[in-house]
């Protein structure tokens, strides 16, 4: 019989967010544009949060960059979906995840919500979600199709599980991704620069808050 520890999320040591001269050369060319794109707030809820020393890098930049990003979309009618895991979840509904990282969310309502300054807004879109990869029995796909959109601008946590993996699985459905380098978060620096490493070399764009910003300014809605 195999048996296996639960553990929950390690305590996040601070560490200093990636900036442009430290991201990898990406293996393609593609062009972010603001009538193809979709913005993916990812699993930015308290509970993964509480995780990073408050008020140090990098959740301060983090933070301070997705909710730029998610400010700077909603004026262009990009649309905005956050995704979001349940709280209390049972064991079925936990699955190989009870495993690896033991019951998750509590079934405090507090928990499992969004971070209040980086909060959906009115015409944003809230998506449950249940597994590592936010394609994965959710409605991302239908968002992208139903808004006529084939790139996913990816942002929040964790890098190099979620993040990384909603990445790999947008290429393979021919959907480009952009890959926010720093707004995104990990365990630690090494998770971080191996998940940018990996998405410039193998299934995505990485890009910068300020390119984007930049790529975006005077585009009207």
């Amino acid at each position: 019989m195999i048996t296996t520890k639960t553990r929950g999320l390690p305590a996040i040591e601070p560490y200093p967010m990636p900036v442009p001269a430290d991201l990898p050369v990406n293996r393609v060319e593609w062009t972010l544009d603001a009538d193809r794109a979709v913005l993916l707030v990812h699993d930015m809820q308290n509970y993964f949060l509480r995780a990073f020393t408050p008020g140090a890098s990098p959740v301060t930049e983090l933070v301070a960059n997705v909710r730029r990003l998610a400010e700077r979309a909603r004026v262009l009618g990009i649309p905005v979906v956050y995704s979001a895991q349940p709280g209390g979840q049972s064991t079925d509904e936990r699955g190989l995840q009870l495993d690896m990282w033991g019951k998750g969310i509590g079934a405090d309502p507090q928990d499992a919500a969004i971070f209040a300054d980086i909060g959906p807004s009115d015409g944003d879109i809230h998506m449950t979600k249940w597994r590592y990869n936010a394609f994965h029995r959710t409605t991302l796909s239908e968002v992208l199709a139903g808004n006529d959109r084939d790139q996913l601008v990816i942002t929040g946590i964790y890098a190099h599980i979620g993040c990384m993996m909603t990445a790999a699985d947008a290429f393979m459905r021919d959907i480009q991704s952009f890959f926010v380098a720093d707004a995104v978060a990990d365990f630690s620096r090494a998770d971080h620069d191996m998940a940018i490493r990996y998405v410039a070399n193998r299934c995505g764009v990485v890009t910068t808050t300020g390119d984007l910003l930049s790529t975006w300014e005077g585009k009207q809605a």
